[in-house]
């Protein structure tokens, strides 16, 4: 990375882009397009020409797999129109197979601080997740383009810089429109914090709302109504301790507890939320099944502790009929990717000198989860830095510039590794007819495979 990169990483972390969803309707707007535009300027640098800088038409928000938080968001009709996202070519339009295509989303969550940079590590929102990596990108970009004339001639490049990931947008509006717009590749990477380990897997999630609808009471006569804090506090215990088991490849948050913030008054409704991760549609199907039976079994267990407590006997009487489960996300795709493209994975390994995410560590969530149903094509998450440690989320978020010098590096590799290498049966020719030098000069896991931009 250059110090003109540098600039550039800096002055995104200093544009505020988390969106309405992370910082309420009150919140400060994104100034996402902002973002895109300086983004698109340097990418021009380099030889990338923009495609797209607009949201999607409304209409992507009108299916039953969207979130429930970002249809009642879209009702502001100034929801999609701050939120564009950006698509940039290197290169003729080319097929699907001798495209690589890069995803990286400019939003960010909320919080927001200066960005600093000391030397040696940059400090900011976004920094790691995922405005570092984006710059990053076009390094690596720029140094495989000195490196290997081919491409952007005989394989392309389409960079997805996109706004909806976070605040649990899952990508709706950001990245879905631009896959099922064909904005995609035979190799497709989204960059997010993995520790510089390719995860051919994302999972995703399905949240839930158990709601108590019942009667509120005074303090002092705590038995006339339905205590929907007691209730939702039995139901939330049993959930975290009873579920998770049942769920074979994801996890459960149990979060979002709410009846109300005064000492004197029993709370007749409430609610509770819960965040399920899966990795397949079947599983996904698997644990609403699971969740629905242990909801009734918590709802049993309530009933029979409760009944002979007398402030609590109305509420247990009464838990089935005033407890409901309602969903505000579900039905959303999952990825995996393993073994579904050998020559992707040998081009990441053994010519790109990658290393594998393991397939005993659990996958995360993030927008990859839209390519599960692209035929023809290989994606995988990459990205540096790890979304624990770098502070990702949190207070503190920082990325080291080694790990964006590396990522870079690592970039370049794999676009070059793609112009020497690609699926079977399909070694790109010279207009003349004959192999490219490159491609029959590659051999594995020497200098020529491995460049360096700086």
């Amino acid at each position: 990375m250059t110090p003109a990169d540098h600039g550039l990483l800096l002055d995104l972390l200093a544009t505020p882009t988390a969106g309405p969803l992370e910082t309420g309707p009150d919140g400060p707007p994104a100034r996402l397009r902002e973002a895109g535009r300086a983004y698109a300027a340097a990418a021009a640098a380099i030889g990338l020409r923009v495609l797209r800088h607009a949201p999607p038409d409304p209409a992507v928000l009108c299916r039953d797999d969207v979130p429930l938080t970002v249809r009642e968001a879209a009702r502001d009709e100034t929801f999609l129109a701050r939120q564009p996202s950006l698509v940039l070519r290197l290169g003729p339009e080319l097929p699907q197979r001798d495209t690589v295509m890069f995803n990286v989303h400019l939003d960010t969550v909320a919080g927001w601080w200066p960005a600093r940079f000391d030397g040696r590590r940059f400090t900011g929102r976004g920094a790691v997740d995922a405005k570092g990596p984006a710059v990053a990108l076009l390094a690596g970009i720029r140094a495989a383009r000195a490196a290997e004339p081919a491409l952007g001639s005989r394989i392309g490049v389409l960079v997805q810089a996109v706004a909806g990931e976070e605040g649990g947008a899952m990508g709706t509006f950001g990245t879905r429109p631009l896959v099922e717009d064909g904005f995609t590749g035979g190799l497709n990477l989204f960059c997010e914090p993995t520790g510089h380990r390719f995860l051919p897997r994302s999972t995703a999630s399905m949240t839930a709302l158990v709601r108590v609808d019942g009667e509120d009471a005074v303090d002092d006569r705590p038995e006339a109504g339905h205590n929907a804090t007691v209730l939702l506090g039995h139901i939330s215990h049993y959930l975290a301790r009873t579920l998770p088991p049942r769920i074979g490849d994801g996890r459960v948050c149990v979060a979002g507890l709410h009846t109300g913030d005064r000492h004197n008054r029993v709370y007749g409704t409430g609610r509770l939320l819960l965040n399920i991760s899966y990795g397949s549609r079947p599983a996904g199907r698997a644990a609403e099944t699971a969740l629905e039976q242990a909801l009734r079994e918590a709802l049993a267990d309530f009933a029979s502790g409760a009944t002979g407590i007398p402030d609590l006997a109305r509420t247990a009487a009464d838990a089935a009929r005033i407890t409901s489960l309602h969903w505000h996300k579900r039905g959303l795709p999952a990825l995996d990717g393993r073994g579904r493209a050998p020559w992707a994975e040998e081009l990441l390994e053994r010519h790109a000198g990658l290393v594998r995410w393991p397939d005993e560590e659990p996958a995360f969530t993030c927008d990859a989860i839209w390519m599960a149903d692209v035929p023809d094509s290989y994606t995988a998450v990459f990205g540096p830095g790890d979304l624990d440690t770098n502070h990702a989320h949190a207070a503190g978020e920082y990325v080291d510039l080694d790990d964006l010098d590396r990522y870079a590096d690592e970039i370049a590799r794999v676009l070059v590794a793609r112009v020497r290498h690609g699926p079977p049966g399909g070694a790109a020719r010279e207009p003349g007819g004959g192999l490219s030098h490159a491609h029959s000069a590659a051999v594995p896991c020497t200098a020529d495979d491995r460049i360096s931009p700086r």
